[in-house]
């Protein structure tokens, strides 16, 4: 991966580290926020290695419409949906339940990226 590719995921997991407890993201939302509007799939790249990261709450950024399509990455097991109903989400069928309410978005939040 090149400096620039680095650099994009390390903005992406700074990012990811504000969402607050209890609140979730998408890929879409983040990218938006760092000026890459088409930018959800490198998001969702960057996520992809962040499982070992104890410091980047991954678990908080979900699709569009509030799925977990990012659980495989959580060792094959519930434990994406454990994480977010330990903070109060409900999760049905793999889907956040009233997810306008939970939804965190990083461009009303935390206004323009520097």
């Amino acid at each position: 991966m090149d400096k620039k590719g680095k650099d994009f995921f390390n903005q992406v997991y700074e990012v990811v580290r504000q969402v607050p407890y209890g609140r979730v993201t998408s890929y879409g939302a983040i990218a938006r926020y760092l000026g890459t509007t088409r930018g959800a799939r490198m998001v969702g790249w960057a996520m992809n290695n962040v499982p070992d990261r104890e410091d980047v709450p991954a678990h908080r950024v979900v699709n569009r419409v509030g799925l977990l399509t990012g659980k495989h990455h959580f060792g094959g097991t519930n434990l994406m949906q454990q994480l977010l109903e330990n903070e109060g989400l409900v999760i049905v069928e793999d889907r956040i339940q009233e997810f306008e309410k939970h939804f965190w978005d990083p461009l009303k939040e935390l206004g323009e990226p520097d």
